[in-house]
C-alpha cells in the first residue's frame, strides 16, 4: 500500500509556558453540523480558533476567555453551543459560531482533560485530573451528579448514542461503564488501554460506534478493541500495522470505517465490517485528534505541533461513502430515549477487571451474545433474519428490533409523536440597531421620536441623542460612553442604555437617563451578574428589561425594581425563583432543601460531592434568606430592596387568604393581625430604603417610596427624617402628599357617613333592620396616589347580630358638616359602624404594591355595587 504525505498548516504555537513536554502539546479539532467552521484547540496556547471552512484563506476568529492552555473542546449536537476545558480548571460556555462567551459553567481544582455532551445536548459530562465525573444540567448550569471512581485522570468522555450510558477512560487504562438514570457503575475493565504516566499530550480516548451498539478502545496490543454495550465484553480486535500504542481513534459518520492514530506517527484508515486497513498517511509529528467531516469525504487532523490538515477522499471512491447510510440512532434525537419494556431486566455480567486482556472473550465457550455480536460482523446481515426465524436471537434484541422499526418507518404515527420536531425560537434582539461599522457612527436607537448615535473610539464610544421634530424634545448633551452600550431606547421622558456582559469584571449594565427632573441626580443604573441585558424598552412611568435569564425586569422612573416573573394568577403562571445558591453556597457546598417560610429557606448543608444528607451523623439544618432576583442597583441596598420584594409579596398571599376566608364566612381575625405586623415591617423596610436614597441622592426613589407608606405615623416619620437630613423640598413635597391623602381619605369617609344615613333613614321607613342589611353598601377606597393597603382591626365579629341598632343609631347622629372638619379619627370609626349596621360583613379595602395588579372576587350584588380604587403604580393592571 502506498503512503502518502500530506501537508499541514500551523494553527497553534508550542509553548513551554503551559507545561509542553518537549514541544509537545495535545491539540483538539472538531467540525461543526454543518461543516460549515473548524474549531482547533492547543494546551500550549490558552485561544480557540474558529476556522471557516468555506473560506479557508481567511483568518480564523479567536475566543481568549482562558487564562492557560485548552486541553478539551466540545460542541453540542445542534452546533449551537461550545464548551471548552482548560489548564486553569474552569470549563466555560460560547455561543456558537459566533464565538460570545456565555458562562463559566463549572470549575475544578485540577485540569480539565475530556468533555462530552449527551446526545440532545441538554447534559455535559466534564472530568479531568481533579477526582469524579460532572454532569452537568446546561439549562441551568447545575450538577446533575458526581460520578466518582477512577483512581487516575480521566481523559476520555462517551455518552452513547441512545443515552443510556457513559463510558469513561482514565490514564492508568481502565475503562468504567456508567448507567446515566442511577448514577452507578455498571461494567469495570481494569488495565485494557495503555498507561499513558504522566506525559499530558498524550491521552487514552474512547468512542461509541454511530449506532450505540459497540464501544471502541485502543488496545495493548497497538490495536483497537470492540467491546458490546450491554454486556461489555470483547466482540473484536482491529489488528494492522500501527508499531506503537494508538493514541486516538475516530468513527466515520455511518460507523463503517474508523481512523486511528499511533504514536508511530501514522494514521490508517480501517474498513471495519471487514476488519482491516484501507489506506493509510504518514505525518512529521505525532496526530493527536482527528474529526470526520459531517458532510463529503474528508478527515480533519492536528498534531501534537498545534498543525492542522484537510485529508480529502479519505475512503476510495470505489466504496461506499463514509457519510452514507448514517444510523437513526446517531441522528439527532431531542432528547428522546427509548426505555426498554417492563420485564425485561438490562442484562448483568458482573465486573470484568480481574480479567487479562487475552482473556476477554478468548478463554470460554463463547456466548450467545458474542455469537450474535461475531455473525453481524462477519457474515451479511441478511443471516440474521435466519438466526431469528430459528429462535437463536436472545431477548435483549426486543428494544433493537423496537428501535429499528422505528427507523424503517413501521410505526410513523408513533414515531412522530414521541419525536416532536420543534422550530428554534427567536433570539432575542433590540430593534432600530444597526450592526458595528469600523470608524462609522451607528444607530443604538431608531424609533418614531428620534435616533440615538454611536461612534466608538479607542477605549469609549461618543453618544448622541437626536429628535425627528426638535420641537418635541429638549436638547440633550452628547455623552461619553464607557460602558459599551449597544442598545438603547428614546421617548419623550428620557433614555435608556445596556450592554452585555464583557467577562467577569465587566458586566452587562442598564442605565437610564431622563431629560428633565425636579431632582438632581435623578439618572440611575444596574448591574446584572450572572445575565445580562438583551432588550430595552421605555414607558410612559416605567423602564423594562429583558435578561439572558428570561427575566423581565421593570423599573420606575426613580429606579425602583421588579420582576415580572411570578407564579400567582395575577401574571398569568409563570415562575420567580426565590432563592439562589449561587451567590452564598461555597464551591464545596450543596443545599438539600427541606422547606421554607415567608422569609427563610430551611436546607441541609452537604459537603461535595454528596448533594443529600447521610442518616449519620444526624444532619442539622440551616436557615438561610429568601431572595428576589434583583439587579445590582447604585443605591447599595440590597439586602433591604429584597426585603420589600418579599414583603410585598407576603402581603397579596395574606390578602388572597382573607378575601378566600370571607368569601367562606371564616373568622379573618389572625389574618388581620398578622396583615398588620406585616404591613408595619414593611414600612419600616421603606423608611429605611428612602434613608438610603436620601444619602445616595435619590430623590425621586424616596418620593416613589414614601407614597407606598401605610401607616400616617410612618408618613409623619419620613418627613422629620427628611428634615433632619436637611433636605426641604424633598420635605415639602412629603407633606404635599399626606395632605392629600388626608383629604381623599376625609371625603371617602364622608361619603360613606353619607350613605349610613340615607341607609338610617330608609331603615325608619322599612322598619325592620333585615331588610337594610341584605343591601350592600359602596365604600370607596381611599387616594388613589398612595398603594400601600389598610387593615382596620375589626372589635365586633363577622358574625354577630347583637347591639346592631345602637349602630344604627349612631349612623343617624352623623352630622354633614363633620366632613368638612377633618377629624379623620372619628370619620373612620363612624364610617366602620355605619358600613357595620349595613352590610354586616364588609370587605377590606386593600390597596396592591407598585408591580401587583388589583384583583377582586366578590359575589352576588356585591360584585357591581363594589368600588375598587384603581392602582397608583404604572406597571399596575386592575382586572373587575
Amino acid at each position: 500500500m502506498k503512503i502518502r504525505t500530506l501537508k499541514l498548516q500551523e494553527a497553534h504555537k508550542p509553548s513551554s509556558a503551559y507545561g509542553a513536554a518537549n514541544g509537545s502539546s495535545f491539540c483538539s479539532i472538531l467540525w461543526d453540523q454543518q461543516a460549515r467552521h473548524l474549531v482547533t484547540a492547543s494546551s500550549s496556547d490558552s485561544g480557540i480558533s474558529i476556522h471557516d471552512a468555506l473560506l479557508p484563506s481567511t483568518t480564523p476568529k479567536i475566543l481568549r476567555h482562558h487564562r492557560d492552555g485548552v486541553t478539551a473542546l466540545a460542541l453540542s449536537p445542534n452546533s449551537t453551543c461550545l464548551a471548552s476545558g482548560s489548564i486553569d480548571n474552569s470549563v466555560k460556555l460560547y455561543k456558537f459560531p459566533g464565538g460570545d462567551f456565555e458562562t463559566n459553567i463549572t470549575r475544578f481544582t485540577l485540569p480539565i482533560r475530556a468533555l462530552a455532551f449527551n446526545q440532545s445536548g441538554s447534559m455535559l459530562a466534564a472530568a479531568g485530573d481533579d477526582d469524579g465525573i460532572k454532569l452537568i444540567n446546561t439549562v441551568d448550569g447545575s450538577i446533575a451528579r458526581v460520578l466518582k471512581g477512577h483512581k487516575g485522570s480521566v481523559t476520555g468522555l462517551a455518552f452513547d448514542p441512545m443515552g443510556e450510558y457513559l463510558a469513561s477512560i482514565d490514564s492508568m487504562g481502565t475503562v468504567l461503564f456508567w448507567e446515566l438514570q442511577s448514577g452507578t457503575i455498571l461494567h469495570t475493565l481494569k488495565g485494557v488501554a495503555p498507561n499513558t504516566g504522566l506525559d499530558t499530550s498524550l491521552v487514552n480516548i474512547l468512542s461509541w460506534s454511530p449506532d450505540g451498539e459497540m464501544l471502541a478502545v485502543p488496545g495493548l496490543r497497538n490495536d483497537v478493541v470492540m467491546y458490546d454495550r450491554d454486556t461489555a465484553e470483547k466482540v473484536f480486535t482491529l489488528r494492522g500495522d500501527h508499531l506503537l500504542p494508538l493514541c486516538f481513534l475516530s468513527w466515520s459518520p455511518n460507523g463503517k470505517y474508523m481512523a486511528t492514530s499511533g504514536l508511530d506517527r501514522q494514521v490508517l484508515i480501517w474498513d471495519v465490517l471487514k476488519k482491516q486497513d484501507i489506506d493509510r498517511q504518514k505525518f512529521e509529528d505525532r496526530i493527536c485528534c482527528m474529526a470526520w467531516k459531517p458532510v463529503g469525504n474528508t478527515l480533519a487532523v492536528v498534531d501534537v505541533s498545534g498543525k492542522y490538515g484537510l485529508w480529502e477522499s479519505v475512503v476510495p471512491s470505489s466504496m461506499k461513502s463514509p457519510t452514507e447510510d448514517i444510523p437513526q440512532s446517531s441522528k439527532k434525537t431531542n432528547g428522546l430515549m427509548l426505555f426498554e419494556e417492563e420485564g425485561q431486566e438490562p442484562c448483568s455480567s458482573g465486573s470484568l477487571g480481574d480479567l487479562g486482556e487475552d482473556s476477554i472473550g478468548e478463554s470460554g465457550p463463547p456466548s450467545r451474545k458474542r455469537i450474535r455480536k461475531r455473525s453481524e460482523f462477519d457474515e451479511d446481515r441478511s443471516t440474521e433474519n435466519t438466526i431469528d426465524d430459528y429462535g437463536l436471537l436472545p431477548q435483549r434484541m426486543a428494544p433493537k428490533r423496537a428501535r429499528e422499526q422505528l427507523d424503517k418507518g413501521a410505526n410513523e404515527e408513533l414515531r412522530s409523536t414521541a419525536i416532536s420536531v420543534r422550530s428554534k425560537m427567536q433570539e432575542a434582539f433590540q430593534p432600530g440597531v444597526t450592526p458595528v461599522q469600523p470608524g462609522k457612527r451607528r444607530f443604538l436607537c431608531y424609533n418614531m421620536l428620534g435616533t440615538i448615535t454611536t461612534m466608538e473610539y479607542d477605549g469609549y464610544s461618543h453618544i448622541e441623542i437626536d429628535f425627528h421634530d426638535t420641537s418635541r424634545g429638549p436638547r440633550v448633551p452628547a455623552m461619553t460612553d464607557h460602558f459599551g452600550f449597544t442598545m438603547a431606547c428614546l421617548n419623550e421622558n428620557g433614555s435608556v442604555f445596556a450592554n452585555p456582559c464583557k467577562g467577569d469584571k465587566n458586566m452587562s449594565t442598564l442605565m437610564y437617563r431622563p431629560f428633565s427632573s425636579w431632582a438632581n441626580n435623578s439618572e440611575w443604573s444596574m448591574r446584572f451578574e450572572g445575565e445580562e441585558v438583551k432588550v430595552v424598552a421605555l414607558g410612559v412611568h416605567w423602564v423594562a428589561a429583558i435578561t439572558s435569564l428570561n427575566y423581565l425586569r421593570i423599573f420606575t422612573d426613580g429606579g425602583l425594581q421588579g420582576v415580572l416573573r411570578v407564579y400567582t394568577s395575577q401574571y398569568g403562571g409563570s415562575w420567580l425563583p426565590l432563592f439562589s445558591a449561587n451567590k452564598t453556597k461555597k464551591s464545596d457546598e450543596n443545599y438539600w432543601v427541606v422547606g421554607l417560610n415567608a422569609s427563610k429557606l430551611f436546607c441541609i448543608v452537604c459537603k461535595s460531592p454528596e448533594v443529600f444528607p447521610q442518616v449519620m451523623p444526624k444532619p442539622i439544618l440551616t436557615l438561610l434568606d429568601l431572595s428576589s432576583p434583583l439587579a445590582s442597583s447604585d443605591l447599595g441596598a440590597d439586602v433591604l430592596e429584597n426585603e420589600f420584594i418579599l414583603n410585598n409579596l407576603h402581603l397579596f398571599q395574606i390578602q388572597k387568604r382573607i378575601e378566600e376566608s370571607s368569601s367562606d364566612g371564616r373568622d379573618t381575625t389572625d389574618l388581620d393581625d398578622e396583615a398588620f405586623s406585616t404591613e408595619a415591617a414593611q414600612d419600616r423596610c421603606i423608611l429605611r430604603l428612602i434613608a438610603s436614597c436620601c444619602n445616595s441622592d435619590k430623590l425621586v426613589r424616596a418620593t416613589e417610596l414614601v407614597k407606598l407608606l401605610t401607616l400616617e405615623k410612618s408618613m409623619k416619620g419620613a418627613i422629620k427624617l427628611v428634615t433632619a437630613l436637611k433636605l426641604p423640598n424633598l420635605a415639602d413635597r412629603f407633606n404635599n402628599i399626606l395632605e392629600e391623602r388626608m383629604l381623599n381619605e376625609t371625603k371617602d369617609m364622608s361619603e360613606a357617613a353619607g350613605v349610613a344615613v340615607n341607609q338610617g333613614s330608609g331603615l325608619g321607613r322599612n322598619g325592620t333592620s333585615s331588610e337594610v342589611s341584605s343591601e350592600p353598601s359602596c365604600i370607596p377606597s381611599s387616594s388613589t396616589t398612595l398603594s400601600a393597603p389598610h387593615f382596620v382591626k375589626k372589635v365586633v365579629n363577622r358574625g354577630e347580630q347583637k347591639g346592631r341598632s345602637d349602630h344604627n343609631q349612631t349612623a343617624r347622629e352623623v352630622q354633614p358638616e363633620a366632613a368638612t372638619r377633618g377629624r379623620s379619627t372619628e370619620l373612620r370609626t363612624t364610617a366602620a359602624a355605619a358600613a357595620a349596621t349595613a352590610a354586616g360583613n364588609e370587605e377590606s379595602s386593600r390597596t396592591s404594591n407598585p408591580f401587583f395588579k388589583s384583583s377582586s372576587t366578590h359575589e352576588g350584588p356585591a360584585k357591581e355595587s363594589t368600588c375598587q380604587r384603581p392602582p397608583s403604580n404604572p406597571f399596575k393592571k386592575s382586572v373587575k
